[in-house]
């Protein structure tokens, strides 16, 4: 990767020159970061402060509301079991996803990305790797429901914690292949966040992304969908579900198809056609996901909020375990 040196200039500000060629990128087609406080092409003030508050706000709340489900998992032995520890490694898995929001939160701010092109290799790792492992934590926490109100067997520890093995490991290993060489990390449209690089649209690109859709867009998908409806077939013979069997599929294809759209597009057309701001959409929704995940998953949870109730309630839980 060659060095990023800095956001473009617009022409009618002071100062501007056109790039040499042969400077930055050798590919083209990211934006340049700048030690100034220059704005990035195709952004005003206005909206690069939108776009930081926006991240900032989905920052916060994704860590406050999974950081307490976390807690609870810790603290409470009846939360403790194979089926929730599902979700609890959803919640891990979108708590990255929010801290990847809040470094780009607070480079959005500064109106650059302060950690060089490390950094920015680093930011796209861990973004990408915690996205891929909540998109198939969702597919897990699906197949884990369809085992249990279908098969009428509590899921068992022996299956859980391979699964959950499974989900990280997978994720991190195709979120490594950008670093070695298939696929490549470069920065945003607003230039103060990192991701998987669309913009070149070259067989490498290609290649990478329908082989890394199918495995960990497609197929996640398909085992969503599937458990939820089977579940519904099944549940609809003795009553009312007792599950939602339709949210989370669609709250998957909402979070996540934005970004599907996004690179499909990048991989049969120029994407410069896009402007920069339509671009920046797709990751201001996805970053929304682990409020979405927390609220569907957990706060729809009975169990789960009693265990939040007696993390946050310790006495009033001991002054009911002594009666």
């Amino acid at each position: 990767m060659g060095q990023q040196v800095g956001w473009p200039f617009k022409k009618e500000e002071p100062g501007f020159r056109e790039p040499e060629k042969g400077l930055g990128d050798p590919q083209g087609g990211s934006p340049r970061m700048a030690a100034t406080r220059a704005l990035p092409a195709g952004f005003g003030e206005l909206e690069v402060l939108a776009v930081g508050t926006a991240l900032l706000m989905e920052a916060l709340s994704g860590l406050s509301l999974n950081g307490l489900t976390i807690f609870s998992f810790c603290k409470t032995p009846d939360l403790r079991t194979p089926s929730n520890l599902l979700v609890l490694s959803l919640a891990l898995a979108d708590s990255g996803i929010s801290l990847n929001a809040l470094v780009a939160a607070v480079s959005s701010l500064l109106r650059r990305w302060p950690y060089g092109s490390e950094g920015c290799q680093a930011h796209g790792f861990q973004g990408f790797a915690t996205a891929l492992a909540s998109i198939c934590g969702t597919a897990a926490i699906a197949w884990g429901r369809y085992h249990h109100y279908c098969t009428r067997r509590q899921l068992a520890w022996n299956t859980a914690i391979p699964l959950v093995l499974f989900v990280w490991l997978s994720s991190a290993f195709w979120a490594s292949l950008p670093l070695i060489g298939w696929g490549h990390y470069d920065y945003e449209p607003l230039g103060t966040c990192c991701t998987l690089d669309y913009s070149r649209g070259d067989r490498n690109f290609i290649s990478f992304l329908f082989t890394m859709a199918f495995f960990n867009f497609l197929v996640p998908l398909f085992v969503t969908l599937t458990s939820y409806r089977l579940m519904e077939h099944k549940l609809s013979r003795s009553g009312h579900p007792q599950v939602n069997t339709t949210l989370p599929g669609r709250m998957l294809l909402l979070g996540w198809g934005p970004y599907a759209l996004l690179y499909l597009y990048a991989a049969i057309a120029d994407v410069s056609f896009i402007s920069p701001k339509l671009q920046m959409v797709p990751a201001l929704i996805a970053k929304a996901m682990p409020t979405i995940n927390a609220i569907n998953y957990t706060l729809h949870s009975e169990i789960v909020c009693r265990g939040i109730w007696q993390c946050l309630s310790p006495q009033k839980s001991r002054q009911k375990q002594i009666q």
